[in-house]
């Protein structure tokens, strides 16, 4: 073979020896990053909790969802006029002090503008939110928003104002229904279920905060069934959505454009928690507002307390479940069906109750006349009864059932069940409890309110309203009367004179 022949098929040995080297590493490459990109699409897919399909991730932005709901979101403003005589209420009955004093170092300006001005009106003015449920102008609305409104006047979106009135109201749930009369038919929300909502669920508050006019806030559900001292009914949501003053009757919104709560009320000082009533609850309670103004509950005429670790191991329970009977009110449901005190309610309707605040839920509603099964436990057995449910009554007439009001000096007072103590945050029952003053009595004159406590008769401490009745009704106590008085945490002595 000669030189040139050779250094030919050299020259081509590498040639294909460079293209073999180039077509490797090509494939090689492909190969990596093709094992790269399906390596990693599992760890994508396994990433997510939720079933295909499901969308967990909030939206991008909120604004198509909020500008189609505010139409139906309206501000609201009210105005209530105090006169002298109903800031009597401000007044403490000794000394005559007045209560801005301690707040505006007894400023001269305060004493000329109240007590000067006998005959001048003084008007107040708040802000609040509501939502359109009715094409034909029914709004919901928090009742701590209109209550004793003299003007509620409503805005929607669009600019235009209306005047309205109250429909209905319930302060035990905080909600009110207004109406207005408008012009032409309005837009509305739809309602969601309250029920189905999970920690964690994306939510959004529209309402008026500060009377800054319309204002989207986004967040989640935070957790369920807050209790917050409020009422005998809480059951709140509690929410991250930012919620201020002036947000209260608002809606709360889920990701489908539907009322899940109304927004009610917030902790002061605390940041990222609000709360919201259940929608639910809105909703059970609409026809009653609608119809007859107020909401009709039931009653099941007995007071209860909550089971602790030491009551269960006293009474032999396995454990805390169930609502214990301290009291039953004498010819109410639960006295004709046969229960009796020390009785522990466990199930209604073979429903299981878990503690006081589900049974007195459950018997608020439930219709009245209705028979139900209420299964309790009595000395470690279980008995059956058909309780028929009553139509529960306001504090005053609860108390007549007792045949323990009684009127003197123009105020009606009862004795403290452990209900009320629970409601009002008393460490005890000890005294009676004034349930009602009437305006312009002797009792009203002394400065005595609704929900002081009486704890001394001419000096003579009672405990009950038996001990009351004998201090109040002995010889010379009909003419003139020495009350020591609690207000909150205030220990005051009263003279009431006919």
């Amino acid at each position: 073979m000669n030189i040139k022949t050779e250094n030919k098929s050299r020259k081509t040995f590498f040639t294909v020896l460079f293209v073999f080297l180039i077509g490797f590493f090509v494939v090689s490459t492909i190969g990596v990053v093709r094992f790269s990109y399906i390596s990693q699409e599992p760890v994508v897919r396994d990433a997510y909790a939720a079933p295909s399909g499901e969308n967990i991730r909030p939206p991008f932005s909120f604004a198509d969802l909020a500008e189609k709901l505010e139409p139906a979101v309206v501000n609201i403003r009210t105005t209530k006029v105090f006169s002298r005589d109903s800031m009597k209420g401000f007044m403490s009955p000794f000394m005559d002090e007045f209560p801005f004093d301690r707040f505006f170092g007894g400023d001269e300006f305060f004493r000329r503008f109240f007590r000067d001005s006998p005959e001048r009106e003084f008007k107040q003015k708040s802000l609040g939110s509501g939502f359109i449920i009715s094409r034909d102008g029914y709004i919901f609305t928090n009742n701590h928003v209109v209550e004793k409104a003299d003007e509620i006047i409503v805005k929607l979106s669009n600019g235009k104002e209306y005047d309205a009135k109250i429909i209905g109201a319930d302060a035990k749930t905080d909600i009110a229904l207004i109406k207005i009369k408008p012009t032409n038919s309005l837009p509305v929300v739809q309602f969601g279920d309250s029920d189905k909502l999970r920690v964690g669920d994306w939510v959004i508050a529209i309402g008026n905060p500060f009377g800054l006019g319309h204002t989207v806030t986004a967040g989640i559900v935070s957790a369920k069934g807050r209790v917050i001292g409020s009422g005998p009914y809480d059951n709140f949501i509690q929410t991250d959505a930012s919620i201020n003053p002036g947000n209260s009757g608002g809606p709360l919104f889920d990701l489908q454009g539907k009322v899940v709560g109304i927004n009610t009320a917030i902790i002061a000082r605390a940041q990222g928690i609000g709360f919201a009533i259940p929608v639910n609850i809105a909703k059970e309670i609409m026809a009653d507002l609608k119809t007859k103004g107020k909401v009709t509950r039931g009653w099941f005429g007995v007071s209860v307390q909550e089971i602790t670790e030491d009551l269960a191991k006293s009474l032999k329970l396995k454990d805390t479940k169930g609502a214990l009977i301290s009291d039953v009110f004498e010819g109410d449901p639960a006295d004709e069906a046969g229960i009796k005190a020390g009785d522990i309610v466990v199930e209604i309707n073979n429903k299981e109750i878990k503690d006081t605040r589900e049974l007195l839920m459950i018997v608020a509603s439930l219709p009245v006349g209705e028979r139900v099964k209420v299964k309790i436990l009595r000395d470690g057995k279980e008995k059956n009864f058909q309780v028929v449910i009553a139509e529960r009554k306001e504090r005053e007439e609860l108390a007549s059932k007792e045949g323990q009001v009684k009127e003197y000096f123009g105020m009606t007072v009862q004795g403290i069940t452990p209900e009320i103590a629970e409601h009002l945050g008393l460490a005890d029952t000890k005294g009676v409890i004034v349930s009602n003053v009437k305006e312009g009595s002797p009792a009203d004159d002394a400065g005595v309110r609704s929900e002081d406590i009486v704890l001394q008769v001419n000096k003579v401490t009672i405990s009950s309203m038996k001990d009351y009745l004998k201090g109040i009704s002995k010889k010379g106590a009909e003419n003139s009367c020495l009350l020591l008085m609690k207000r909150g945490k205030m220990k005051f002595f009263v003279v009431i004179r006919k």
